[in-house]
């Protein structure tokens, strides 16, 4: 079969169309796409270095400030960390002038690596006082914070108040209980060794 000059022209330009066609949809456009999500990632990952840079020298930055709180007053574990809230918050009444008519502690919550105490403080005395009173809770170097107060007055027209407050302190939470590699212990006892 011989073609006209036209025919083969037209079955040049046909082949010439489907293998660009071809080219197009198996080779340039699975390639662009692959380098559009390489820019896309390239982008993330330096968004992500950046953000790291970041961290680092935050913690550079901040080393010296979780030192200082390590040594003046966050404490390792929950019962030191009571107990040197209970001794404190005793102090700081005293030294406040008030009269410390309950004192206990509430509850306890873990928050990622730290754990949250809550003391319930109930307390008697004049105005000067409690100001005093928060006045050290704020200013205190052991992690502490007031989280809620309640002031009222135990008699109309004096300087006679009662306050409530309840104070959150900060310590390091226990570690979480590792599995041991060798899996639990069992213990067999002699009848059942004997069964076969």
């Amino acid at each position: 079969m011989i073609l006209s000059k036209r025919e083969r022209r037209i079955a040049v330009l046909t082949i010439m169309a489907v293998t660009i066609l071809v080219l197009d949809r198996g080779l340039l456009t699975p390639y662009l796409r692959h380098r559009t999500q390489l820019t896309v990632d390239k982008q993330g990952i330096l968004v992500d270095l950046e953000n790291a840079h970041g961290l680092f020298a935050r913690r550079e930055k901040l080393s010296p400030k979780w030192e200082e709180i390590l040594k003046s007053g966050l404490k390792p574990d929950a019962a030191s960390a009571e107990s040197a809230v209970l001794n404190a918050l005793r102090d700081w009444a005293e030294e406040s002038g008030l009269t410390l008519s309950s004192l206990k502690p509430e509850r306890s919550n873990k928050r990622g690596q730290m754990q949250e105490i809550t003391f319930q403080a109930i307390c008697v005395g004049p105005m000067n006082g409690v100001s005093k009173f928060l006045w050290r809770v704020e200013d205190a170097a052991l992690p502490v914070k007031v989280s809620d107060l309640q002031l009222s007055t135990r008699k109309e027209g004096t300087d006679d108040l009662t306050l409530q407050v309840r104070i959150a302190v900060l310590c390091l939470a226990p570690p979480s209980a590792k599995p041991s590699k060798t899996g639990p212990k069992t213990v067999t006892s002699a009848v059942e060794e004997k069964i076969p």
